[in-house]
């Protein structure tokens, strides 16, 4: 069997960087980024990417080579993914408002070469983690000033395009994911996923080269960077905003133009009383000042594919989402046509439609693996096959309903929150003898999460210890809300929580469901 003429397998590579080369060429006078006082057109920020890849090679990065994002949203976080690309090496966005211990967790378990970070807001939590850090490697503040910033190192560098041959399904992003079994894992996504997805996305988004769109949600959450990558395939402009901060949003609506933005409830809520009289041209993304089309907090057009049938299912390890439901029926949709879906019981044998077993999915958007994990990579793999750990079943007409996680998952907002991360931080302090956390529901929020806590004999605490005792070693965001001292946890009879039971005692409930 032939696979055709070996130069032709050159010629065929097709990755991010190729994308931003042609972009260069075919749109040279539009705007690419907007981020402040940064305004870049396509070939100022391929030169601006070259000159950056460049300093990558001259400090050994290369394929395989490991950056880490430790900050807000920038336009230059875009920077360092194409970089990336085009040598081969991936970037790990991490959440910003992790405390330094968890940020010194991911330091250690990814073993960077190199962090890039943030003095503003960030400062003093990145100070926090170099002083107790084991794992060295070069640290340089994106927004410094001085020679060693940034800005400074890659001015002195020359724009020149890398040209080197970088295999599509090369890893380029590594995204932890919520901690399902009590430790983060980075689902290493790659190039030709991001590039596959994008078009998917884009077509449901409905974005297009004259698409604005505002990143405003979360960069470390694929689920937002989804829209920043659609939009940067299809030749659309990205614009950035460090944080949430509603007026600031407003202005860069009415001056961008834009089109596609992340704007959840509380934000939106500030906007609708800022903008009451208004004094903010939104018209490019709402009909009025009052945003009647919101309906979550992925805003596009009110007429695209997704708008008209926002119904998904999908993870992260499957760059996002795999069924949609503006590819027709009922549940969470239809699979998408860069993958494939199936159902299978516990012994791995597809079930029929109508009854409910794990879901399993192949194809070009699942990801590589995850970063150093063996083991976990082998429990989910099966016969080909990328086991979800969620629980769906197929419906009469083809289409997927999710069930739930396997795992339960507290949805706080827009934050996944795992039970056993939490737990495993309860238990560690000394007055604790066991921990079940559930959520509980809160008309807000979606969940709230609660600790329900057994103490050791003789031992006292009060439930803002534990808050306490969580916020300093997790995000404040998975800390519990609740905590509530009890004699004795429900368990399974393997010594497990017991958490329907608990949730059944102790007033749990409103766990994310999809279809």
């Amino acid at each position: 069997m032939t696979l055709g003429h070996p130069a032709y397998q050159q010629i065929r590579m097709h990755g991010l960087g190729d994308v931003l080369r042609e972009h260069t060429r075919s749109r040279p006078t539009m705007t690419a980024v907007v981020d402040g006082e940064h305004r870049l057109s396509w070939p100022e920020l391929d030169q601006r990417v070259n000159q950056l890849a460049q300093y990558f090679l001259a400090n050994k990065l290369d394929e395989e080579g490991r950056i880490l994002w430790l900050g807000q949203n920038s336009f230059r976080l875009l920077e360092c993914i194409l970089a990336s690309a085009k040598i081969g090496a991936m970037v790990c966005p991490i959440n910003w408002r992790m405390s330094a211990a968890e940020i010194g967790s991911v330091i250690e378990d990814f073993t960077p070469q190199l962090v890039v970070w943030q003095q503003r807001d960030l400062g003093d939590t990145a100070e926090q983690v170099r002083a107790a850090a084991r794992h060295h490697c070069q640290w340089i503040a994106h927004d410094g000033n001085d020679d060693a910033s940034y800005e400074s190192l890659i001015a002195g560098q020359k724009p020149v395009d890398p040209e080197l041959a970088i295999h599509s399904d090369t890893p380029v992003v590594a995204m932890y994911t919520a901690a399902f079994d009590g430790k983060p894992n980075a689902a290493l996504l790659s190039q030709s996923a991001m590039l596959y997805q994008s078009l998917m996305i884009a077509y449901g988004y409905s974005i297009t080269d004259q698409s604005s769109n505002l990143n405003s949600g979360p960069l470390f959450h694929l689920g937002t960077m989804l829209a920043t990558f659609a939009t940067f395939t299809f030749g659309g402009k990205n614009v950035f905003i460090a944080r949430v901060d509603a007026e600031q949003m407003l202005k860069l609506i009415e001056a961008e133009r834009v089109s596609h933005a992340f704007v959840a409830q509380p934000t939106l809520l500030q906007i609708r009383e800022i903008n009451k009289d208004g004094k903010y041209d939104t018209s490019s993304l709402w009909s009025s000042a009052d945003a009647p089309e919101w309906t979550s907090p992925l805003c596009m057009p009110k007429d695209s594919p997704f708008a008209l049938q926002a119904r998904v299912y999908g993870q992260t390890e499957v760059m996002g989402f795999t069924t949609f439901g503006f590819l027709g029926g009922g549940g969470a949709g239809r699979v998408s046509p860069l993958a494939q879906l199936r159902i299978v019981d516990a012994q791995g044998n597809e079930v029929p439609p109508g009854e409910s077993g794990e879901i399993e999915v192949r194809g070009v958007q699942v990801m590589n693996g995850y970063y150093h994990r063996d083991d976990e990579n082998q429990r989910r793999y099966h016969d080909g096959w990328h086991r979800t750990r969620d629980l769906g079943k197929r419906l009469e007409d083809g289409s997927v309903a999710f069930v739930g996680p396997k795992t339960t998952m507290i949805k706080s907002g827009v934050e996944n929150i795992y039970p056993a991360e939490v737990e495993g931080c309860i238990r560690q302090h000394p007055a604790v003898a066991q921990v079940c956390v559930i959520g509980v529901p809160d008309p807000k929020w979606e969940q709230n999460v609660k600790a329900l806590v057994v103490l050791k004999p003789d031992t006292e605490l009060t439930a803002d210890d534990v808050i306490e005792h969580c916020r300093q070693q997790i995000a404040s965001y998975k800390k519990p809300k609740i905590v509530e001292f009890v004699s004795e946890i429900p368990c399974l009879p393997d010594g497990q929580p017991d958490r329907k039971k608990a949730d059944e005692l102790f007033g749990g409930g409103g766990y994310p469901v999809s279809g």
